[in-house]
């Protein structure tokens, strides 16, 4: 079931690439829902992270992944004390995270 191509103006096409963003999507997933959607941003002159970083929108995909990993770590955590894996996961994905972001603000310089 193939899905009929939509034609949009490069307007339209931001427009609705900020629109995803603001409802906390990165990069990759709003690419992913405009393929959904029959809309090919190849077919755009502006890739979707410029897009995003042109209107300070831009959430580094890796960073955010990490984030909400740990996010679901701790929730577990908390819900499950006694859990001494999960407290020592929690401990080795914030070094991760840590890392990362250290190793993006070097990379911004």
């Amino acid at each position: 079931m193939a899905e009929e191509k939509q034609k949009i103006s490069e307007k339209e096409y931001e427009k609705k690439v900020i629109e995803l963003a603001k409802k906390g999507l990165t990069a990759e997933k709003i690419g992913e829902t405009l393929r959904q959607q029959g809309i090919h941003p190849k077919e755009f002159g502006k890739k979707i992270s410029k897009i995003l970083k042109e209107k300070n929108l831009y959430i580094n995909p890796d960073i955010k992944n990490i984030e909400e990993k740990l996010k679901r770590v701790k929730e577990h955590y908390e819900k499950n004390k006694q859990d001494k894996r999960a407290k020592k996961e929690i401990e080795r994905i914030s070094a991760h995270l840590r890392k990362i972001k250290d190793y993006f603000k070097r990379k911004e310089k």
